[in-house]
Formats: structure tokens, C-alpha cells, sequence
């Protein structure tokens, strides 16, 4: 796995490659051909049927991250979900992750909060919004909306203790470039909730069709292995059953691969230190 052996940029070359990408995705937002999920008015309900609900600890104690910067990831987490709560897709339509949210910036009242960097970690204002992107990843996986853009974490930054999910089940982000976009490519409208309370971030996504499947999202393939330029990547598959409501499996579903440059020595002991549920910001 060559292609996951670090590369080092200028300082020039990262900053016209961030222009030429977010330039190409404010672009694509505008191009006519794909009609995008917006907000309804604040007074529209919530639509009748859960399809999946799902919760995330906003707050936990990470090797060598100061809880300041998890603190100011809570206040930015409520900013976004402010955006993207109650958002409904209709038939034929996509949810754009950045384009509903907008710029994550300071002008925007976003503060300082942990961006993966390159294996590592810095502060960043917006940072801490991967763990929303993860979220929503996640429950799309299993609600009948496809997932027409996803990327990958490229790095496995903390060790698996206390990890619930599969490795690799969720989704990064950076400001455009970097997008999750979620199409509806069914007949029926599915609507989007998100809250931040009593330091977790919950969500679900709901319907106004009674749902006719259940779905169980698991791996397969795992390894890690030691690569000849002396670093050790992890790989997986994801995969997940469909099950009719009588819990007949309907289908067996591939759904993505995941390659990622491991951060730590693998087999480490679980004292090391906790991982997130999802590899989260």
C-alpha cells in the first residue's frame, strides 16, 4: 500500500491545491442537473416514522488532547446541527453535507476545536464536525438513502479500546472539498434530526413511509499489516444485511473498503488509551 505512505507538500502547493478543490466544489453547488435538499421552514414537524436513531458521547478523554478542545468541539457540533436539523430529502433529491452547513468559520461563530491533521492533530475553528459527519455516515448505512459521496479516513490515529463500530464506519470532512453527500433515490421523503444534549450528540433519520427493511452493517477482511517502508497500514471491507420485517435476509451488500496509515504500534494493550466509537474528531 505505497499510495498510503506520507508525501510532503509545500506550503504553496497545499494552499492552491484547498483553492482549486473548493473553487471546483463551489462550482459543482451551482451547476445545474443535481437539486439539493434545503431547510424547510422552522415551523415544519417532524416526519412520522424512525427509520434509525443513533448516539455519540460528545466529551471523552483522548491520549494527549487537552478537553478544552473537546469542549469547543460541543459548541461548534450545536452550531451545525442547528443547520442540518430537520432537513428532509425528497425523491430525487441529495443532501450536501458542507452545503447545507456553510463555511465553519470564525466570522460564522465557530471556535477553535481538534482537526485531524496528517496522522496528528491541531487546532482549527469548525474543528470537531467529523464527529457529525461520522454520525450521519453511519445512519445512512442504514436507512434506505444511498451515499453518493464519502471519504474515507486516510489515518487510524487512536487504538480500539472501548471501540463499538466496525473500523472504517465513518465518514472525514474538510471545508468543501472533503464533502458526504446522501441521495434519495427512493419514493419517499427521509428527514434528517440532530441534538446535542447531556454531552452527546444524537441522531435519526425519519420518514413519512412506513419502513419495510432493517439493516446490520458489519466488516470483513480485516488486517493490519507492517509495510517494507516501515510503518503498518489497516485495511477492511464494509458490508451489511438486509432483512425484510419478518427478519428474512434479503440481501448481503457490499458497501466500502477502507485503507488507512496506523498511528500507533498495533496489539497495543487497552490501557494505551480510548478510542471513539467511530475514529471521531
Amino acid at each position: 500500500m505505497s499510495a498510503l505512505k506520507p508525501v510532503k507538500r509545500s506550503v504553496l502547493r497545499l494552499t492552491l491545491g484547498k483553492w482549486f478543490y473548493r473553487t471546483r466544489r463551489y462550482a459543482s453547488w451551482y451547476w445545474p442537473g443535481k437539486r439539493y435538499a434545503d431547510k424547510p421552514a422552522l415551523h415544519a414537524g417532524r416526519l412520522p416514522y424512525t427509520i434509525f436513531t443513533h448516539r455519540t458521547p460528545t466529551l471523552r478523554k483522548l491520549k494527549d488532547v487537552d478537553m478544552w478542545l473537546q469542549h469547543n468541539k460541543v459548541h461548534n457540533l450545536k452550531l451545525a446541527c442547528s443547520k442540518l436539523d430537520g432537513v428532509i430529502i425528497r425523491p430525487g433529491e441529495t443532501l450536501s453535507y458542507w452545503r447545507t452547513i456553510g463555511n465553519p468559520s470564525k466570522r460564522r461563530g465557530y471556535v477553535e476545536g481538534m482537526v485531524l491533521y496528517f496522522g496528528t492533530f491541531k487546532p482549527g475553528y469548525g474543528g470537531g464536525l467529523c464527529q457529525l459527519s461520522n454520525l450521519i455516515y453511519w445512519m445512512t448505512l442504514h436507512s434506505p438513502l444511498t451515499v453518493t459521496e464519502r471519504h474515507r479516513h486516510s489515518y487510524d490515529v487512536f487504538p480500539d479500546a472501548n471501540r463499538k463500530l466496525p473500523f472504517g464506519s465513518g465518514a472525514t470532512c474538510a471545508y468543501n472539498y472533503l464533502d458526504l453527500q446522501i441521495c434519495n433515490t427512493t419514493e419517499a421523503c427521509y428527514q434528517l434530526c440532530l441534538r446535542v444534549a447531556d454531552n452527546e450528540l444524537v441522531g435519526s433519520w425519519r420518514s413519512d413511509a412506513v419502513p419495510v427493511h432493517t439493516y446490520k452493517v458489519y466488516e470483513k477482511a480485516h488486517r493490519m499489516q507492517a509495510e517494507p517502508w516501515g510503518a503498518y497500514t489497516r485495511h477492511n471491507e464494509i458490508w451489511r444485511h438486509v432483512y425484510n420485517m419478518d427478519a428474512g435476509l434479503v440481501k448481503d451488500e457490499y458497501i466500502t473498503e477502507n485503507h488507512a496509515l496506523m498511528m500507533y504500534e498495533p496489539l497495543l494493550a487497552e490501557a494505551a488509551g480510548p478510542a471513539a466509537d467511530v475514529q471521531q474528531a
